[in-house]
């Protein structure tokens, strides 16, 4: 899956849903994707919840203006069930290999 690069302007910010490999769902929020899935990844960094369930897979990422709105979003998607976070991450999917395939 592509990844977002960080905004060139520094604002805004990404809501994020990573595939762990003992198949459970991470939702998080950060001003850089890339670099949040490598601290995820990785031994330095300390990320708990991920931690004892490597390697991550990002599945499902969206933007939005601002800090607040972001874990607004991360909040909402946090209270949805495990199949409408994945119903979530299928319509994603499916989008974006609509846009592959229009290209």
């Amino acid at each position: 899956m592509d990844t977002p690069a960080q905004r060139e302007d520094g604002r805004g910010m990404w809501v994020y849903i990573l595939r762990c490999a003992d198949e459970t769902l991470y939702t998080g929020a950060t001003k850089d994707v890339e670099r949040r899935i490598m601290e995820h990844n990785s031994d330095t960094i300390w990320a708990k919840y991920t931690k004892i369930r490597r390697p991550v897979s990002l599945v499902y990422f969206e933007t939005c203006e601002s800090w607040s709105g972001a874990c607004k979003r991360e909040f909402a998607i946090k209270q949805l069930s495990r199949e409408k976070k994945l119903e979530l991450v299928r319509e994603y999917t499916l989008d974006k290999t609509k846009d592959r395939v229009a290209l």
